[in-house]
């Protein structure tokens, strides 16, 4: 009846293949977010860019303006030696006028603007490696949860194999017991032996589905899909062997995308220093402005040639002391280039390191997986015996199920060592970075 019910469960969910999970692994949330960090970063580009382009501004509207009454002093020459002072009160008026204007601005030379240009540049490139990098860490973590959903699916085909035999084994002991060759702790034995195989299932189903939300949730899929890992034929293949380790990490200082990131993270410190040392030379700008004005309405609009005024320049800056500000600002960004370097050094010692451990890793899941085949063929042989001797009547339920839980844990045991080379050989492609060769390149 489980048998049963896990083969309809099985055949309800949504197959995903080895592939599938790893492209959607590469565009789950993770991935995504540092794609948004490549656009952003973009942007920043074209705001610097912006800088270095015509700067151009229109203004145009009425102007009003009141004046209340005021109090003043008024001096009027009665004659050549004579002065007439008066204390005058104005009233209040309000007077209009409309004006328009256009003006220009154009950067002839700055250097720290060009240099916040490039280094705008480089920046994006950086990010644009990060994101590949987070893209290979969303991969491989899909390509583990797959083979994790996987194991799961292959763990509870052995457990119901071993429940088979169990039943087999419970028959056979029955039939025996009936015709007085063994006695009914045999039988009790067996059924036994039966009972706890099926919880054996039982707790595996559990595990099975955990399996499948953890999978589907990594690939931004619902939670409540139920999927099922299609067979890699990893199973039926020899393991291939390890790359040369010199290889590897070759590979690894050629293709992988942090070095690079980090790399370009150097660079921007450089750059951020240049553009500092930029205030040390002068700079050179463009000004135009035209205006247009009148008091009334109708002539602003009927008497364009009236009212125009046009002014324009060309401005030097060069700030000559500043508080020595300059020098501070040049000495920290050469705090952190040096800052940036180390972080470079050792990121590259750490990933020599990190594709040693996974070659070595890879080399030993190799090893076991070879052991792992010939425990299983071992065991097999071994329960074959075991059931032989105990049709003959020469042997015990007890030597059966010891036969048998042997086989089981050799094919359990096997199932994971190949599943671990698996895993081990995409851990050793994400340490090399080329997990995904054509985004390395």
């Amino acid at each position: 009846m489980n048998a049963l019910l896990v083969l309809t469960a099985l055949l309800a969910a949504t197959p995903i293949t080895l592939e599938e999970s790893r492209s959607l692994g590469r565009k789950n949330t993770q991935a995504l977010q540092a794609t948004l960090d490549v656009t952003v970063a973009e942007q920043d580009q074209r705001v610097a860019r912006s800088n270095l382009l015509p700067q151009v501004q229109l203004n145009a509207g009425p102007n009003l303006s009141y004046q209340g009454r005021r109090r003043q002093v008024v001096t009027i020459p009665v004659s050549e030696t004579e002065v007439l002072t008066r204390e005058v009160v104005s009233s209040a008026n309000t007077s209009d006028s409309y004006g328009a204007s256009l003006g220009l601005s154009q950067v002839i030379y700055n250097r720290g603007l060009w240099k916040q240009l490039e280094q705008a540049g480089v920046s994006v490139d950086a990010v644009r490696n990060q994101a590949l990098e987070e893209a290979d860490t969303s991969e491989l973590e899909a390509i583990r949860r797959f083979f994790t959903l996987f194991l799961s699916q292959a763990t509870l085909d052995v457990l119901q194999v071993t429940a088979q035999r169990s039943e087999e084994q419970l028959e056979r002991a029955r039939a025996l017991f009936q015709a007085g060759r063994v006695g009914k702790t045999e039988e009790i034995s067996a059924e036994v032996n039966l009972g706890n195989d099926r919880i054996n299932v039982v707790q595996r189903q559990s595990q099975l589905v955990a399996d499948q939300v953890q999978l589907a949730v990594w690939l931004s899929r619902p939670g409540t899909e139920s999927l099922q890992a299609v067979d890699p034929g990893i199973l039926q293949q020899e393991p291939a062997p390890a790359p040369a380790l010199d290889d590897a990490l070759k590979q690894a200082r050629e293709h992988r995308a942090l070095l690079r990131a980090l790399q370009q993270r150097v660079r921007v410190a450089e750059l951020q220093r240049a553009i500092v040392q930029g205030d040390y030379l002068p700079r050179v700008g463009l000004q135009a402005q035209y205006a247009h004005g009148n008091q009334d309405l109708g002539p602003f609009f009927s008497e364009p040639g009236f009212g125009n005024t046009f002014n324009g320049g060309v401005t030097l800056t060069w700030d000559l002391f500043n508080g020595f500000n300059t020098d501070a600002q040049s000495a920290r960004a050469q705090a952190n280039i040096r800052r940036a370097e180390l972080t470079f050094a050792q990121t590259a010692r750490e990933l020599e390191a990190e594709v040693r451990r996974a070659h070595q890793a890879l080399d030993g899941q190799i090893a076991s997986a070879k052991l792992a085949t010939a425990n299983r063929a071992a065991a097999t042989q071994g329960l074959q015996l075991a059931e032989e001797r105990f049709r003959a009547g020469a042997g015990s339920t007890l030597e059966v199920r010891d036969a048998q839980l042997k086989l089981t844990q050799a094919e359990l045991v096997l199932l994971q060592s190949r599943i671990d080379v698996e895993i081990a050989r995409y851990a050793l492609y994400r340490a090399t970075g080329t997990l995904n060769p054509g985004d390395s390149q």
